[in-house]
């Protein structure tokens, strides 16, 4: 063997005696530590798989409609089950109402006026009544012929009461004959109007309304003082005067000898508000003639008209 190859073993034999040689024990708890190294990071990856799978399984529920979306941002928390939670403070009755804008009004076609709430009081309630409050007929309808003299401004009613009576303010009336347009001038008029305002407490307008209408329907037919005839009351279809309305209809045979056999002598009441007033049209008719429902209901818008007019 050459010198060269024995200095290189003795070389190496010299290195290995240099390295000491860890014992078994070492050697086993060094490779059960990395086991656990392994095993710890095996479980954090899992464990993130997991997570996000389950988020992503709860999301597509929520989108499904199976499972509730998370609170968004700025949310209220959820209240326990058994506390009372405390209420919010809202706008009030007044500021909501305003947001909504104007309630719709029921008055007289035409009018731009708008309704006054039932029961609900003006700002400043009349207290007299002037004489541009009355209506005017139409030209073609004057006959020149009226009166302020007193009297009634309902028909009977089986004798009916009014409550409302002890809540009016002031009543004026008034008495005025009209004619047909095409009748000719110093003719017979076609019939006659009492024609009465009534201002009423504040509020109460409407008690007033409300007792005709009771009356006339507790009243379907009488006797009329001083007339053996039996008339019959009935309410019709007001149709749409000031803030509310009652009309009404008393309709009787002909007494014998006085218009066309089998024909009916008809007087219509119509009685409307306007606030807290109060207008009544109770057409009488003129030796034994016949209401007609257009004259009544043209005179009575133009009654409406004045109303309001004078109230603003």
């Amino acid at each position: 063997m050459s010198a060269e190859i024995s200095d290189l073993y003795r070389s190496l034999t010299v290195s290995a005696d240099e390295v000491t040689v860890a014992r078994p024990e070492v050697v086993r708890r060094h490779a059960d530590r990395q086991a656990r190294v392994r095993m710890a990071g095996s479980a954090l990856a899992v464990a993130v798989l997991l997570g996000g799978v389950a988020v992503g399984g709860r999301l597509a529920f929520s989108a499904d409609g199976s499972a509730p979306l998370p609170p968004p941002a700025g949310a209220p928390a959820p209240i326990p089950s058994g506390v009372t939670p405390t209420p919010t403070p809202g706008p009030s009755a007044s500021s909501a109402a305003g947001s909504s804008g104007p309630t719709p009004s029921r008055t007289t076609p035409g009018s731009t006026r708008p309704a006054t709430p039932t029961g609900a009081a003006t700002a400043h309630p009349p207290t007299s009544i002037p004489d541009r409050a009355f209506f005017v007929l139409a030209a073609a309808n004057r006959t020149g012929l009226e009166s302020t003299a007193g009297g009634p401004i309902l028909p009977p009613l089986c004798d009916a009461r009014y409550a409302s009576e002890s809540t009016v303010v002031q009543r004026r009336a008034r008495s005025i004959a009209y004619k047909t347009p095409e009748a000719p001038a110093g003719s017979v008029p076609a019939g006659s109007y009492r024609h009465s305002i009534t201002i009423y407490r504040p509020g109460r307008a409407d008690d007033a309304i409300r007792e005709l209408r009771q009356a006339v329907r507790a009243c379907p037919e009488q006797k009329m003082p001083d007339d053996s005839r039996t008339w019959r009351q009935r309410l019709l279809d007001p149709g749409v005067y000031g803030d509310e309305s009652v009309l009404f209809e008393l309709r009787s045979p002909y007494p014998p000898g006085m218009g066309d056999p089998g024909a009916y002598e008809v007087r219509l009441v119509r009685a409307f508000r306007v606030d807290d007033v109060v207008t009544v049209l109770w057409e009488q008719g003129w030796e034994y003639t016949a209401a007609e429902r257009a004259q009544v209901d043209a005179d009575s818008r133009r009654a409406v008209a004045a109303i309001e007019n004078w109230l603003g």
